[in-house]
């Protein structure tokens, strides 16, 4: 199987920086290897670099990497269910409601980062498994159209988008 990246129609026009910032190449490979990429970051961290923030407000570190995994497994239930040609729309969500919720700074950096690689193996596992004509169904979410075949790349996108915030804003603020 071999994803082709999706074009503009296939998916609402909010989409359109994630996929962006998806890059080139085999995107279930990149998936991959950014795990490892997540991994690095975040396994150096002391608890107390984990609950940062870079200004009032802003989500910790812990709290970022948890919303990661939250919108990973949203994803990947949204493919699940596009893929298997289920036409009943689905909702957004509200990732600052979620994140308040989650309490993630209560959890450790390493359990985090433990359910991180289990949500990610687990969409990795989802996408492999799908059938080729599957990536071309379309469903509905948060009101607007899209493919299956745009979830690997939003997941990707948005995990590489929160990489930069945290590379450009946390880690300088940390040292």
């Amino acid at each position: 199987m071999s994803l082709t990246r999706p074009l503009p129609g296939e998916y609402a026009e909010g989409y359109a920086t994630y996929i962006a910032e998806a890059g080139e190449g085999d995107v279930l490979a990149l998936l991959q290897g950014q795990m490892g990429e997540v991994a690095a970051l975040f396994a150096g961290l002391s608890e107390t670099q984990g609950a940062f923030r870079y200004a009032p407000g802003k989500w910790s570190l812990k709290d970022l990497l948890l919303h990661l995994s939250d919108a990973e497994r949203i994803f990947a239930y949204r493919c699940l269910r596009i893929g298997r040609g289920d036409a009943t729309p689905m909702p957004g969500f509200e990732e600052d409601a979620y994140a308040a919720a989650a309490q993630a700074d209560a959890r450790t950096v390493a359990d985090l980062l433990a359910d991180f690689r289990a949500v990610r193996t687990a969409s990795l596992t989802l996408f492999r498994g799908l059938p080729d004509g599957a990536w071309g169904n379309q469903g509905t979410t948060n009101h607007r159209a899209i493919t299956a075949r745009c979830i690997p790349y939003i997941a990707l996108g948005h995990a590489a988008h929160h990489l930069t915030v945290i590379r450009e804003r946390y880690l300088p603020a940390l040292k």
